[in-house]
């Protein structure tokens, strides 16, 4: 019997038998991998998990949920409940060198940014292959965008710079108990740098599009202004492939890449280089 918790830390539990199984279908074959779970709960997607993976570490936060797991799966070897902050969690320590893992998780709303940054952070380094995520439906949709709708920002490029994302399916409130007040998207991504491809440098072409995103109605070129670039400068060095007046939300990433490779040289006030 499944105990009763109080929810808390925004946790909002998947109830729905068909839609826990999909979700980890949606991760394929896992006989030979290591699995990281965020946010396992009450074990809905861990007890699938633990049947089909090599060796799965579900990551929880919360000392009764972890307390509650570690005695439901005691008799299996294979998965190990870790009490920690997935935020500080240390994913190296858990793969086996020369190995990569899969993630899937149920990301709490409110801390689904910083886990993104931190899958990929890990994709860069070659830790993660796969995740299989569930967020919020808005964050969900700016995260899959595409350049040119309104949704498409920071978090889009940044997201698409490191991994192919697919839209798999959206779950209504009921699929969770207690209710949450807003729909869930689940999210598929295939981690894939794209920084050599498109001849950037990962740190310098991050801080790059925090520059052009910061502004979301202002221009590309005011924000770059703004930055610490001179006008004549942005003339100077501007590609003929991009009208004057984009905002970033319009350009492809390939576009984006080739405007930082031609602003490289400019050499930003030292109180604004850092931005």
């Amino acid at each position: 019997m499944q105990m009763k918790h109080k929810p808390k830390l925004g946790q909002n539990f998947l109830v729905d038998d068909s839609a826990r199984h999909a979700i980890v279908d949606a991760l394929g074959d896992l006989s030979k991998r290591t699995v990281i779970e965020i946010g396992p709960g009450h074990g809905a997607i861990t007890e699938i998990l633990a049947s089909r993976c090599r060796k799965l570490f579900a990551l929880e936060l919360d000392r009764g949920l972890a307390a509650e797991l570690t005695f439901r799966f005691r008799d299996q070897a294979q998965v190990q409940i870790v009490e920690v902050d997935v935020l500080k969690a240390d994913f190296r320590a858990l793969i086996p060198a020369g190995e990569s893992a899969d993630v899937i998780g149920n990301l709490p709303y409110y801390i689904t940014s910083d886990i993104l940054l931190k899958l990929f952070a890990a994709g860069s380094a070659g830790l993660i292959d796969r995740a299989v995520l569930m967020m919020q439906r808005e964050v969900a949709d700016r995260v899959s965008a595409e350049p040119g709708v309104r949704d498409y920002g920071l978090l889009s490029a940044t997201a698409q710079m490191n991994a192919q994302v697919d839209h798999l399916f959206t779950l209504p409130p009921s699929a969770f108990s207690p209710p949450p007040e807003v729909y869930s998207t689940v999210l598929r991504m295939h981690f894939a740098p794209r920084f050599t491809e498109l001849g950037v440098d990962p740190n310098g072409f991050n801080n790059f599009l925090k520059r052009c995103f910061a502004q979301k109605r202002k221009t590309l070129q005011n924000n770059l202004r703004a930055a610490g670039y001179s006008a004549e400068q942005l003339i100077e060095a501007w590609p003929g492939t991009i009208p004057a007046q984009s905002r970033a939300e319009s350009l492809a990433l390939e576009l984006m890449a080739e405007l930082y490779r031609s602003l490289l040289d400019i050499d930003l006030p030292a109180e604004n280089a850092s931005k």
